[in-house]
């Protein structure tokens, strides 16, 4: 067995109170989480989380709007893949609307 050495680690007091309160509630104490996130990083050689950098307010807006151009596209995509691209507004609501009273019914 290897010898142990401590670490010692300044945190926030409220972020230390709310990281022990989780730790107690999945079976752990601190020492053991801290040991865990130790050792998958040395075993993954990688963080186990993704680390970003902190984006603009536009960069913010150009990811959401290419977000929501490629779900359009998908939306697009199986509608015709599902021959519903012709149908109207009215019909596509009326078709939700019959789906919702038979799954209350269902459910009922």
């Amino acid at each position: 067995m290897m010898a142990t050495i401590n670490l010692t680690v300044r945190v926030d007091e409220g972020t230390k109170k709310e990281f022990d309160s989780f730790c107690e509630n999945v079976g752990l104490n601190a020492t053991s989480a801290v040991n865990m996130f130790i050792k998958t990083v040395v075993r993954t050689r990688a963080l186990p989380f993704v680390v970003t950098d902190v984006i603009t307010e536009e960069q913010s807006s150009q990811i959401v709007m290419t977000r929501m151009k490629s779900a359009i596209q998908s939306m697009r995509d199986q509608s015709v893949g599902s021959g519903n691209d012709s149908m109207t507004m009215d019909e596509i609501d009326a078709e939700i609307t019959a789906y919702r009273k038979e799954k209350r019914t269902t459910n009922a």
